[in-house]
Protein backbone atom coordinates (compact mmCIF):
# COMPACT_ATOMS: atom_id res chain seq x y z
CA UNK A 1 0.00 0.00 0.00
CA UNK A 2 1.54 3.41 -0.42
CA UNK A 3 1.96 5.86 0.85
CA UNK A 4 -0.49 8.05 -0.58
CA UNK A 5 -3.49 5.85 -0.25
CA UNK A 6 -2.40 5.65 3.74
CA UNK A 7 -3.03 9.01 4.12
CA UNK A 8 -5.94 9.37 2.78
CA UNK A 9 -7.35 6.26 5.37
CA UNK A 10 -5.99 8.22 7.84
CA UNK A 11 -7.48 11.42 6.49
CA UNK A 12 -10.90 9.35 6.49
CA UNK A 13 -10.88 8.78 9.51
CA UNK A 14 -10.36 11.89 10.74
CA UNK A 15 -14.23 12.43 9.05
CA UNK A 16 -15.19 9.47 10.48
CA UNK A 17 -14.61 10.69 13.96
CA UNK A 18 -16.37 13.85 13.02
CA UNK A 19 -19.36 12.12 12.01
CA UNK A 20 -19.54 9.79 14.57
CA UNK A 21 -18.91 13.28 16.60
CA UNK A 22 -22.14 14.76 14.99
CA UNK A 23 -24.66 12.34 16.77
CA UNK A 24 -22.62 11.96 19.91
CA UNK A 25 -22.49 15.95 20.91
CA UNK A 26 -26.12 15.86 19.33
CA UNK A 27 -27.10 13.50 22.06
CA UNK A 28 -25.24 15.03 24.86
CA UNK A 29 -25.77 18.75 23.99
CA UNK A 30 -29.52 18.19 25.19
CA UNK A 31 -28.83 17.61 28.45
CA UNK A 32 -27.56 21.33 29.09
CA UNK A 33 -29.85 22.94 26.65
CA UNK A 34 -32.83 21.03 28.56
CA UNK A 35 -33.06 23.82 31.52
CA UNK A 36 -33.91 26.56 28.87
CA UNK A 37 -36.18 24.00 26.84
CA UNK A 38 -38.02 23.44 29.74
CA UNK A 39 -38.10 27.03 30.22
CA UNK A 40 -39.31 28.15 26.94
CA UNK A 41 -41.61 25.75 26.12
CA UNK A 42 -42.81 24.83 29.13
CA UNK A 43 -42.17 20.87 28.86
CA UNK A 44 -43.16 18.60 31.49
CA UNK A 45 -40.45 16.07 33.29
CA UNK A 46 -41.83 12.84 31.00
CA UNK A 47 -41.53 15.33 27.92
CA UNK A 48 -37.69 15.68 28.93
CA UNK A 49 -36.43 12.52 28.98
CA UNK A 50 -38.72 11.98 25.33
CA UNK A 51 -36.62 14.78 24.33
CA UNK A 52 -33.39 12.31 25.15
CA UNK A 53 -34.44 8.99 24.64
CA UNK A 54 -37.05 9.98 21.43
CA UNK A 55 -33.72 9.57 19.37
CA UNK A 56 -32.40 7.22 21.38
CA UNK A 57 -35.41 4.99 20.70
CA UNK A 58 -35.56 5.22 17.07
CA UNK A 59 -31.45 4.99 16.93
CA UNK A 60 -31.61 2.10 18.97
CA UNK A 61 -34.32 0.32 16.95
CA UNK A 62 -32.77 0.93 13.39
CA UNK A 63 -29.08 0.04 14.01
CA UNK A 64 -29.51 -3.31 12.63
CA UNK A 65 -31.48 -2.38 9.90
CA UNK A 66 -29.05 0.19 8.86
CA UNK A 67 -25.67 -1.88 9.57
CA UNK A 68 -27.69 -4.87 7.15
CA UNK A 69 -27.97 -2.34 4.09
CA UNK A 70 -24.51 -0.73 4.51
CA UNK A 71 -23.33 -3.75 3.38
CA UNK A 72 -25.57 -4.25 0.58
CA UNK A 73 -25.98 -0.81 -0.84
CA UNK A 74 -22.62 0.43 0.11
CA UNK A 75 -21.36 1.73 4.05
CA UNK A 76 -20.14 5.40 2.55
CA UNK A 77 -23.14 5.66 0.57
CA UNK A 78 -25.52 5.15 3.80
CA UNK A 79 -23.56 6.91 6.39
CA UNK A 80 -23.93 9.97 3.47
CA UNK A 81 -27.39 10.11 3.80
CA UNK A 82 -27.67 9.66 6.89
CA UNK A 83 -25.66 12.88 7.73
CA UNK A 84 -28.13 14.55 4.78
CA UNK A 85 -31.03 12.95 7.17
CA UNK A 86 -29.46 13.80 10.82
CA UNK A 87 -28.56 17.41 9.12
CA UNK A 88 -32.05 18.22 7.48
CA UNK A 89 -34.14 17.19 11.42
CA UNK A 90 -31.53 19.01 13.25
CA UNK A 91 -32.66 22.37 11.04
CA UNK A 92 -36.30 21.46 12.40
CA UNK A 93 -35.22 21.01 15.83
CA UNK A 94 -33.68 24.29 15.98
CA UNK A 95 -37.28 25.90 14.84
CA UNK A 96 -39.44 23.84 16.54
CA UNK A 97 -42.18 26.08 18.45
CA UNK A 98 -43.45 23.29 21.25
CA UNK A 99 -42.27 20.27 22.60
CA UNK A 100 -44.05 17.83 20.34
CA UNK A 101 -42.71 19.41 17.40
CA UNK A 102 -39.36 18.98 18.79
CA UNK A 103 -39.57 15.19 20.05
CA UNK A 104 -40.46 14.26 16.35
CA UNK A 105 -37.56 16.10 15.04
CA UNK A 106 -35.00 14.04 17.78
CA UNK A 107 -36.97 11.15 16.05
CA UNK A 108 -36.24 11.81 12.74
CA UNK A 109 -32.31 12.90 13.52
CA UNK A 110 -33.02 8.85 15.13
CA UNK A 111 -32.69 7.58 11.95
CA UNK A 112 -29.99 9.93 10.67
CA UNK A 113 -27.46 8.69 13.51
CA UNK A 114 -28.80 5.22 13.02
CA UNK A 115 -27.23 5.05 9.17
CA UNK A 116 -24.08 6.81 10.67
CA UNK A 117 -23.32 4.90 13.41
CA UNK A 118 -23.03 1.38 12.56
CA UNK A 119 -21.48 2.20 8.59
CA UNK A 120 -18.53 4.04 10.46
CA UNK A 121 -17.59 1.02 12.59
CA UNK A 122 -18.00 -1.27 9.11
CA UNK A 123 -15.85 1.27 7.05
CA UNK A 124 -12.91 1.14 10.13
CA UNK A 125 -13.16 -2.78 10.44
CA UNK A 126 -13.64 -3.12 6.17
CA UNK A 127 -9.98 -0.29 6.33
CA UNK A 128 -7.95 -1.32 8.57
CA UNK A 129 -5.70 -4.45 9.49
CA UNK A 130 -3.73 -5.13 12.58
CA UNK A 131 -2.37 -2.77 14.75
CA UNK A 132 -3.78 -0.07 12.47
CA UNK A 133 -7.26 -0.88 13.46
CA UNK A 134 -6.31 -0.94 17.18
CA UNK A 135 -5.13 2.67 16.71
CA UNK A 136 -8.35 3.62 14.60
CA UNK A 137 -10.70 2.23 17.25
CA UNK A 138 -8.58 4.07 19.99
CA UNK A 139 -9.84 7.33 18.05
CA UNK A 140 -13.13 5.95 17.38
CA UNK A 141 -14.15 5.46 20.81
CA UNK A 142 -11.98 8.18 22.22
CA UNK A 143 -14.17 10.31 19.93
CA UNK A 144 -17.00 9.41 21.63
CA UNK A 145 -16.14 9.85 25.15
CA UNK A 146 -14.63 12.93 24.57
CA UNK A 147 -17.69 14.27 22.50
CA UNK A 148 -19.97 13.79 24.73
CA UNK A 149 -18.19 16.24 27.45
CA UNK A 150 -17.70 18.71 24.73
CA UNK A 151 -21.27 18.30 24.03
CA UNK A 152 -22.56 19.87 27.00
CA UNK A 153 -19.52 22.28 26.75
CA UNK A 154 -20.57 23.45 23.28
CA UNK A 155 -24.40 23.64 24.23
CA UNK A 156 -23.58 25.31 27.13
CA UNK A 157 -22.15 28.25 25.52
CA UNK A 158 -24.76 28.43 22.69
CA UNK A 159 -27.46 28.30 25.01
CA UNK A 160 -26.08 31.14 27.54
CA UNK A 161 -24.63 33.27 24.42
CA UNK A 162 -27.15 32.72 21.54
CA UNK A 163 -30.25 30.21 22.31
CA UNK A 164 -30.93 26.64 22.88
CA UNK A 165 -32.25 26.46 19.60
CA UNK A 166 -28.74 26.81 18.11
CA UNK A 167 -27.48 23.66 20.10
CA UNK A 168 -29.07 21.66 17.07
CA UNK A 169 -28.23 24.38 14.60
CA UNK A 170 -24.76 23.96 15.11
CA UNK A 171 -24.84 20.25 13.04
CA UNK A 172 -25.75 22.47 10.01
CA UNK A 173 -22.07 23.65 8.63
CA UNK A 174 -20.55 20.27 10.72
CA UNK A 175 -22.70 17.85 8.65
CA UNK A 176 -21.07 19.77 5.30
CA UNK A 177 -17.88 19.24 6.20
CA UNK A 178 -18.36 15.69 6.74
CA UNK A 179 -20.36 14.96 3.58
CA UNK A 180 -17.15 16.99 1.43
CA UNK A 181 -14.50 15.38 3.55
CA UNK A 182 -15.72 11.55 3.37
CA UNK A 183 -16.16 11.99 -0.68
CA UNK A 184 -12.44 13.16 -0.84
CA UNK A 185 -11.11 10.73 1.35
CA UNK A 186 -12.98 7.73 2.23
CA UNK A 187 -13.65 4.83 -0.34
CA UNK A 188 -16.95 2.95 -0.92
CA UNK A 189 -17.36 -0.74 0.45
CA UNK A 190 -19.64 -3.23 0.48
CA UNK A 191 -20.00 -6.98 1.06
CA UNK A 192 -19.36 -9.29 -1.77
CA UNK A 193 -22.35 -11.20 -0.96
CA UNK A 194 -25.64 -9.23 -2.41
CA UNK A 195 -28.88 -10.73 -1.18
CA UNK A 196 -32.46 -9.67 -1.05
CA UNK A 197 -33.38 -7.69 2.17
CA UNK A 198 -34.82 -9.60 5.01
CA UNK A 199 -37.98 -7.31 5.32
CA UNK A 200 -39.49 -9.52 8.06
CA UNK A 201 -36.73 -9.69 10.33
CA UNK A 202 -36.36 -5.57 10.23
CA UNK A 203 -39.82 -5.10 11.10
CA UNK A 204 -39.25 -7.41 14.10
CA UNK A 205 -36.41 -5.65 15.31
CA UNK A 206 -38.10 -2.80 15.57
CA UNK A 207 -40.90 -4.15 17.13
CA UNK A 208 -38.63 -5.69 19.89
CA UNK A 209 -36.48 -2.24 20.40
CA UNK A 210 -39.35 0.70 20.37
CA UNK A 211 -41.91 -0.94 22.90
CA UNK A 212 -38.90 -1.85 24.92
CA UNK A 213 -38.13 1.68 25.05
CA UNK A 214 -41.24 3.29 25.03
CA UNK A 215 -41.72 1.10 28.31
CA UNK A 216 -39.36 1.53 30.70
CA UNK A 217 -39.83 5.67 30.01
CA UNK A 218 -43.16 5.98 30.27
CA UNK A 219 -43.89 3.30 33.46
CA UNK A 220 -43.36 5.97 35.91
CA UNK A 221 -45.97 7.93 33.99
CA UNK A 222 -48.64 5.29 33.48
CA UNK A 223 -47.87 2.87 35.54
CA UNK A 224 -45.81 -0.01 35.53
CA UNK A 225 -48.57 -2.86 36.42
CA UNK A 226 -52.16 -0.73 36.49
CA UNK A 227 -52.89 2.72 34.95
CA UNK A 228 -51.28 5.26 36.98
CA UNK A 229 -52.22 8.01 34.70
CA UNK A 230 -54.75 7.64 31.54
CA UNK A 231 -52.83 7.61 27.95
CA UNK A 232 -54.75 10.29 25.80
CA UNK A 233 -53.13 10.61 22.21
CA UNK A 234 -55.62 12.90 20.37
CA UNK A 235 -59.24 12.30 21.27
CA UNK A 236 -58.31 8.36 21.92
CA UNK A 237 -58.52 7.44 25.68
CA UNK A 238 -56.58 4.19 26.70
CA UNK A 239 -59.77 2.27 27.43
CA UNK A 240 -58.00 -0.63 29.84
CA UNK A 241 -57.21 -0.64 33.71
CA UNK A 242 -53.87 -2.62 32.93
CA UNK A 243 -51.37 0.07 31.83
CA UNK A 244 -49.82 0.62 28.49
CA UNK A 245 -46.30 -0.78 29.96
CA UNK A 246 -46.64 -4.24 30.45
CA UNK A 247 -48.30 -4.66 27.42
CA UNK A 248 -45.60 -2.99 25.28
CA UNK A 249 -42.87 -5.18 27.73
CA UNK A 250 -45.13 -8.33 26.02
CA UNK A 251 -45.10 -6.97 22.54
CA UNK A 252 -41.45 -6.74 22.26
CA UNK A 253 -40.59 -10.22 24.32
CA UNK A 254 -42.68 -12.15 21.42
CA UNK A 255 -41.17 -9.98 18.93
CA UNK A 256 -37.80 -10.78 19.89
CA UNK A 257 -38.48 -14.64 19.89
CA UNK A 258 -40.10 -14.55 16.21
CA UNK A 259 -37.27 -12.19 15.30
CA UNK A 260 -35.16 -15.46 16.50
CA UNK A 261 -37.52 -17.97 14.99
CA UNK A 262 -37.87 -16.21 11.47
CA UNK A 263 -33.64 -15.35 11.38
CA UNK A 264 -33.37 -19.65 12.26
CA UNK A 265 -35.65 -20.62 9.56
CA UNK A 266 -34.16 -18.32 6.74
CA UNK A 267 -30.51 -19.26 7.52
CA UNK A 268 -31.64 -22.97 7.50
CA UNK A 269 -33.22 -22.59 4.19
CA UNK A 270 -29.67 -20.68 2.95
CA UNK A 271 -31.48 -17.05 2.85
CA UNK A 272 -30.10 -14.09 4.07
CA UNK A 273 -30.70 -12.60 7.88
CA UNK A 274 -30.91 -9.36 8.84
CA UNK A 275 -28.74 -10.47 12.09
CA UNK A 276 -26.55 -13.32 10.82
CA UNK A 277 -26.88 -15.36 14.23
CA UNK A 278 -23.85 -17.44 13.09
CA UNK A 279 -21.51 -14.69 13.96
CA UNK A 280 -22.97 -15.39 17.62
CA UNK A 281 -20.79 -18.60 17.53
CA UNK A 282 -17.93 -15.94 17.62
CA UNK A 283 -16.68 -16.44 21.64
CA UNK A 284 -15.14 -12.69 21.49
CA UNK A 285 -18.39 -11.12 19.25
CA UNK A 286 -21.29 -12.68 21.36
CA UNK A 287 -19.53 -12.39 25.04
CA UNK A 288 -18.31 -8.75 24.07
CA UNK A 289 -21.83 -7.98 23.23
CA UNK A 290 -23.19 -9.03 26.47
CA UNK A 291 -20.25 -6.73 28.46
CA UNK A 292 -21.38 -3.92 25.65
CA UNK A 293 -24.58 -4.15 26.76
CA UNK A 294 -24.35 -4.12 30.40
CA UNK A 295 -21.46 -1.49 30.08
CA UNK A 296 -23.79 0.80 28.42
CA UNK A 297 -26.49 0.92 30.88
CA UNK A 298 -23.97 2.87 33.38
CA UNK A 299 -21.43 4.72 30.91
CA UNK A 300 -23.28 7.70 29.99
CA UNK A 301 -25.60 8.07 33.33
CA UNK A 302 -24.44 10.89 35.09
CA UNK A 303 -24.51 12.90 32.44
CA UNK A 304 -28.49 12.74 32.06
CA UNK A 305 -28.82 14.29 35.90
CA UNK A 306 -25.56 16.28 36.54
CA UNK A 307 -26.54 19.16 34.27
CA UNK A 308 -30.31 19.17 35.69
CA UNK A 309 -28.41 19.23 39.46
CA UNK A 310 -25.80 21.64 38.31
CA UNK A 311 -28.28 24.06 36.92
CA UNK A 312 -31.21 23.93 39.50
CA UNK A 313 -29.45 22.88 42.69
CA UNK A 314 -26.03 24.64 42.65
CA UNK A 315 -27.20 27.69 39.82
CA UNK A 316 -24.89 27.04 37.80
CA UNK A 317 -25.63 28.33 34.23
CA UNK A 318 -25.16 26.69 30.61
CA UNK A 319 -21.84 27.81 30.06
CA UNK A 320 -20.70 27.01 33.49
CA UNK A 321 -22.09 23.20 33.56
CA UNK A 322 -19.99 22.66 29.95
CA UNK A 323 -17.08 23.79 31.42
CA UNK A 324 -17.25 21.47 34.63
CA UNK A 325 -18.07 18.65 32.16
CA UNK A 326 -15.01 19.54 30.13
CA UNK A 327 -12.97 17.35 32.64
CA UNK A 328 -14.77 14.51 31.45
CA UNK A 329 -13.80 14.95 27.67
CA UNK A 330 -10.34 16.09 28.53
CA UNK A 331 -9.94 12.24 30.55
CA UNK A 332 -11.56 10.94 27.41
CA UNK A 333 -9.00 12.79 24.84
CA UNK A 334 -5.91 11.34 27.16
CA UNK A 335 -7.26 7.99 27.16
CA UNK A 336 -6.80 8.06 23.62
CA UNK A 337 -2.70 8.49 23.79
CA UNK A 338 -2.62 5.85 26.29
CA UNK A 339 -4.36 3.51 24.15
CA UNK A 340 -2.74 3.82 21.25
CA UNK A 341 0.64 3.70 23.46
CA UNK A 342 -0.85 0.15 24.71
CA UNK A 343 -2.13 -1.42 21.44
CA UNK A 344 -0.13 -4.14 20.25
CA UNK A 345 1.39 -4.59 24.16
CA UNK A 346 -1.52 -5.13 26.41
CA UNK A 347 -4.23 -7.47 25.67
CA UNK A 348 -7.79 -5.12 24.64
CA UNK A 349 -9.90 -6.70 27.82
CA UNK A 350 -7.32 -6.14 30.36
CA UNK A 351 -7.32 -2.26 28.91
CA UNK A 352 -11.06 -2.59 29.22
CA UNK A 353 -10.99 -3.42 32.26
CA UNK A 354 -9.24 -0.37 33.69
CA UNK A 355 -11.05 1.52 32.07
CA UNK A 356 -14.19 0.36 33.62
CA UNK A 357 -12.42 0.80 36.95
CA UNK A 358 -11.85 4.33 36.23
CA UNK A 359 -15.35 4.88 35.19
CA UNK A 360 -16.61 3.16 38.29
CA UNK A 361 -14.36 5.13 40.69
CA UNK A 362 -14.87 8.67 38.88
CA UNK A 363 -19.07 8.03 39.09
CA UNK A 364 -18.56 6.67 42.88
CA UNK A 365 -17.00 9.72 43.21
CA UNK A 366 -19.06 11.91 42.12
CA UNK A 367 -21.63 10.77 43.90
CA UNK A 368 -19.94 11.23 47.28
CA UNK A 369 -19.78 14.86 46.46
CA UNK A 370 -23.35 15.66 45.02
CA UNK A 371 -25.02 17.49 48.25
CA UNK A 372 -26.72 20.92 47.73
CA UNK A 373 -24.33 23.14 49.07
CA UNK A 374 -21.50 21.15 46.86
CA UNK A 375 -19.04 22.96 45.06
CA UNK A 376 -16.80 22.65 41.29
CA UNK A 377 -13.38 21.87 42.81
CA UNK A 378 -14.17 18.44 44.28
CA UNK A 379 -15.81 17.28 41.10
CA UNK A 380 -13.27 17.72 38.76
CA UNK A 381 -11.16 14.82 39.38
CA UNK A 382 -13.32 12.65 39.51
CA UNK A 383 -14.97 13.72 36.09
CA UNK A 384 -11.43 13.35 34.51
CA UNK A 385 -11.03 10.03 35.96
CA UNK A 386 -14.38 9.24 34.33
CA UNK A 387 -13.96 10.33 31.08
CA UNK A 388 -10.14 8.62 31.05
CA UNK A 389 -12.25 5.19 31.30
CA UNK A 390 -14.64 5.70 29.21
CA UNK A 391 -11.92 6.71 26.31
CA UNK A 392 -10.32 3.57 27.18
CA UNK A 393 -13.58 1.42 28.01
CA UNK A 394 -15.33 2.32 24.98
CA UNK A 395 -12.52 1.52 22.07
CA UNK A 396 -10.96 -1.14 23.40
CA UNK A 397 -14.28 -3.27 23.72
CA UNK A 398 -15.58 -2.48 19.90
CA UNK A 399 -11.84 -3.81 19.22
CA UNK A 400 -12.43 -6.97 21.25
CA UNK A 401 -16.03 -7.53 19.67
CA UNK A 402 -15.52 -7.26 16.35
CA UNK A 403 -12.12 -8.35 15.94
CA UNK A 404 -12.68 -12.05 14.36
CA UNK A 405 -15.41 -11.00 12.68
CA UNK A 406 -14.71 -11.17 8.91
CA UNK A 407 -14.78 -8.09 6.51
CA UNK A 408 -18.10 -9.38 4.47
CA UNK A 409 -20.22 -9.43 7.73
CA UNK A 410 -18.75 -6.09 9.29
CA UNK A 411 -21.88 -3.78 8.64
CA UNK A 412 -24.02 -6.46 10.38
CA UNK A 413 -21.78 -7.00 12.94
CA UNK A 414 -21.13 -3.55 13.87
CA UNK A 415 -25.42 -2.96 13.89
CA UNK A 416 -25.48 -5.89 16.35
CA UNK A 417 -22.73 -4.04 18.33
CA UNK A 418 -23.92 -0.63 17.60
CA UNK A 419 -27.60 -1.79 18.93
CA UNK A 420 -25.98 -3.62 22.12
CA UNK A 421 -24.63 -0.18 23.02
CA UNK A 422 -27.73 1.70 22.51
CA UNK A 423 -30.05 -0.77 24.22
CA UNK A 424 -27.83 -0.30 27.07
CA UNK A 425 -27.48 3.27 26.85
CA UNK A 426 -31.46 3.57 26.58
CA UNK A 427 -32.35 1.06 29.26
CA UNK A 428 -29.47 3.06 31.66
CA UNK A 429 -31.17 6.04 30.70
CA UNK A 430 -34.83 5.14 31.21
CA UNK A 431 -33.70 3.04 34.54
CA UNK A 432 -31.46 6.46 35.92
CA UNK A 433 -34.31 8.42 35.05
CA UNK A 434 -36.78 7.08 37.02
CA UNK A 435 -34.33 6.38 39.79
CA UNK A 436 -33.98 10.45 39.54
CA UNK A 437 -37.14 11.71 39.40
CA UNK A 438 -38.97 8.79 41.90
CA UNK A 439 -36.10 9.25 44.38
CA UNK A 440 -36.68 13.27 44.57
CA UNK A 441 -40.42 12.60 44.66
CA UNK A 442 -40.38 9.97 47.66
CA UNK A 443 -37.53 12.11 49.70
CA UNK A 444 -39.48 15.30 48.86
CA UNK A 445 -42.83 13.99 50.47
CA UNK A 446 -41.33 12.35 52.85
CA UNK A 447 -39.40 15.67 54.08
CA UNK A 448 -42.48 17.53 53.71
CA UNK A 449 -44.94 15.60 55.47
CA UNK A 450 -42.48 15.69 58.87
CA UNK A 451 -42.54 19.26 58.10
CA UNK A 452 -46.40 19.03 58.46
CA UNK A 453 -47.81 20.34 55.21
CA UNK A 454 -51.19 19.42 54.28
CA UNK A 455 -51.31 16.60 51.93
CA UNK A 456 -52.60 18.52 48.75
CA UNK A 457 -50.18 21.04 49.73
CA UNK A 458 -47.40 18.32 49.54
CA UNK A 459 -48.33 17.01 46.61
CA UNK A 460 -48.48 19.99 44.75
CA UNK A 461 -44.63 20.87 45.60
CA UNK A 462 -44.07 17.94 44.75
CA UNK A 463 -45.75 17.76 41.64
CA UNK A 464 -44.30 21.03 40.69
CA UNK A 465 -40.50 19.83 41.05
CA UNK A 466 -40.66 16.71 39.61
CA UNK A 467 -42.60 17.56 36.54
CA UNK A 468 -40.43 20.68 35.67
CA UNK A 469 -37.62 17.81 35.86
CA UNK A 470 -36.27 20.58 39.01
CA UNK A 471 -36.50 23.71 36.93
CA UNK A 472 -39.66 24.70 39.86
CA UNK A 473 -36.79 25.02 42.24
CA UNK A 474 -35.43 28.20 40.87
CA UNK A 475 -39.50 29.42 41.42
CA UNK A 476 -39.99 28.39 44.53
CA UNK A 477 -36.29 30.10 45.71
CA UNK A 478 -37.68 33.85 44.29
CA UNK A 479 -40.53 34.17 46.66
CA UNK A 480 -40.34 34.26 50.10
CA UNK A 481 -42.69 32.01 51.66
CA UNK A 482 -41.67 29.38 49.93
CA UNK A 483 -37.66 29.49 50.22
CA UNK A 484 -38.33 26.81 53.20
CA UNK A 485 -39.48 24.69 50.28
CA UNK A 486 -36.97 25.50 47.88
CA UNK A 487 -34.31 23.93 50.36
CA UNK A 488 -35.99 20.94 51.09
CA UNK A 489 -36.51 20.49 47.25
CA UNK A 490 -32.56 21.34 46.48
CA UNK A 491 -32.10 18.55 48.92
CA UNK A 492 -34.52 16.02 47.49
CA UNK A 493 -33.06 16.38 44.05
CA UNK A 494 -29.58 16.37 44.95
CA UNK A 495 -30.71 13.05 46.66
CA UNK A 496 -32.12 11.40 43.54
CA UNK A 497 -28.76 12.75 41.75
CA UNK A 498 -26.88 11.10 43.86
CA UNK A 499 -28.96 7.81 43.84
CA UNK A 500 -28.83 7.99 40.12
CA UNK A 501 -24.99 8.23 40.51
CA UNK A 502 -24.62 5.19 42.25
CA UNK A 503 -26.88 3.31 40.21
CA UNK A 504 -24.43 4.31 37.12
CA UNK A 505 -21.82 2.89 38.95
CA UNK A 506 -23.69 -0.38 40.16
CA UNK A 507 -24.24 -1.06 36.36
CA UNK A 508 -20.64 -0.28 35.88
CA UNK A 509 -19.47 -2.73 37.83
CA UNK A 510 -21.97 -4.94 36.67
CA UNK A 511 -20.34 -4.76 33.70
CA UNK A 512 -16.88 -5.20 34.89
CA UNK A 513 -17.92 -8.75 36.24
CA UNK A 514 -18.95 -9.18 32.74
CA UNK A 515 -15.91 -9.05 31.06
CA UNK A 516 -14.40 -11.66 32.91
CA UNK A 517 -16.91 -13.86 30.42
CA UNK A 518 -14.25 -12.61 27.50
CA UNK A 519 -11.96 -15.25 28.64
CA UNK A 520 -8.46 -15.82 27.49
CA UNK A 521 -9.05 -15.63 23.94
CA UNK A 522 -9.48 -12.09 24.17
CA UNK A 523 -6.12 -11.50 26.20
CA UNK A 524 -4.21 -13.12 23.14
CA UNK A 525 -5.90 -11.81 19.78
CA UNK A 526 -4.57 -8.13 19.76
CA UNK A 527 -0.92 -9.30 19.53
CA UNK A 528 -2.08 -12.08 16.61
CA UNK A 529 -3.82 -9.31 14.72
CA UNK A 530 -0.71 -7.12 14.75
CA UNK A 531 1.68 -9.58 13.44
CA UNK A 532 -1.24 -10.13 10.87
CA UNK A 533 -1.53 -6.97 10.00
CA UNK A 534 2.62 -6.64 9.89
CA UNK A 535 2.58 -9.67 7.12
CA UNK A 536 -0.31 -8.71 4.53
Amino acid sequence: MNGNQTSRRWAGLVFISIAVSLIIVDSTIVNVAVPSIVEELKISSTEVQWVQEAYTLVFASFLLVFGSLADRFGRRRLMLWGVVIFAGASVAASLAPTGGLLILSRLVQGVGGAMILPTTLSIINATFRGRERGIAFAVWGSTIGGMAAVGPLLGGWLTTAFSWRWAFGINIPLGVVIVIGVLLTVAESRSDRVERIDGVGALLSVLTMAPLVFGLIEGRTYGWWTVATVPTVGGWTWPFSLSPVPVAFAVAVVALVAFVAWGRRRQRQGRSTLLALDLFRIASFRNGNIAAAVVSLGEFGIILALPLWLQFVIGFDALQTGLLLLALAVGSFVASGVAGAFSGRVAPVWIVRGGLLAEIIGVAGVAFTIAPDATWGPLIPFLFVYGLGVGLATAQLTGVVLADVPPSASGQASGTQSTARQLGAALGVAILGTVLFSTTAGVLASTLDDRGIPAAERDQVVSQVVDSAGAAIVGLDASPETQDLAINARAAFSDGTRAAAFTAAAFLALGLASTLTLGAGASRREPEAARAGETA
